[in-house]
């Protein structure tokens, strides 16, 4: 009997569609990604710590001596790269925390730092820069793809410290969150507010 089921063609056309089945969920789903970690450690920004008004301080004219001993404007001091916007990752589908920040460097370029993240791996994770407000909840978890988002590249690690260069045409007027998002499944895993200091 169980010899006779076996050489059934019907049998071997069941097997195939569920080995196939079974193929596409492991690729959908990818279910041992919630239990590996992928951890980055990328140099990141050395932010200045004097305040601008202290950089742009020079002698006043009237007690200057004379023009000649006016400070050359070469001679300023190289604040270095300097934090435009930042927040603090909330939680969304999957237990999230760090930082984000947009940094803008010594040569006028601006890119997103993730400062000690710390989230769940999954499949299809992207970093989006977005003009949705952060909420908490589950009211949070799909809102980013409803407005303006700019997809900054695929998460390179659910752990630790990373950057992404934010192109050079992107008007970061209106961009107010960074959202870990699971393109896949339309549902952020943690997000940051990006706000000014």
């Amino acid at each position: 009997m169980t010899s006779r089921l076996l050489r059934a063609p019907l049998t071997w056309v069941a097997v195939t569609v569920l080995a196939a089945g079974a193929a596409f969920g492991l690729y959908w789903f990818q279910p041992w990604k919630l239990v590996t970690n992928t951890e980055v450690n990328e140099e990141l920004a050395v932010v200045a710590t004097a305040t601008p008004s202290d950089a742009s301080s020079t002698p006043d004219a009237s007690s200057a001596p004379d023009a000649s001993s006016a400070p050359d404007a070469s001679s300023a001091p190289d604040l270095g790269p300097v934090i435009v916007r930042s927040g603090e990752f909330i939680t969304h589908e999957h237990d999230t925390s760090g930082t984000a920040r947009i940094i803008r460097t010594t040569d006028g370029q601006l890119r997103l730092e993730l400062v000690g993240l710390s989230t769940s791996n999954g499949p299809d994770l992207r970093v989006w820069l977005t003009d949705q407000p952060v909420r908490t909840g589950t009211a949070g978890w799909r809102v980013f793809d409803d407005g303006r988002w700019v997809e900054l590249g695929r998460l390179k690690g659910n752990r630790g410290d990373q950057a992404y260069d934010i192109p050079a045409g992107v008007d970061l007027e209106g961009l107010s969150s960074v959202s870990i998002w699971c393109k896949r499944f339309a549902v952020s895993f943690g997000a940051a507010p990006l706000t000014t200091d």
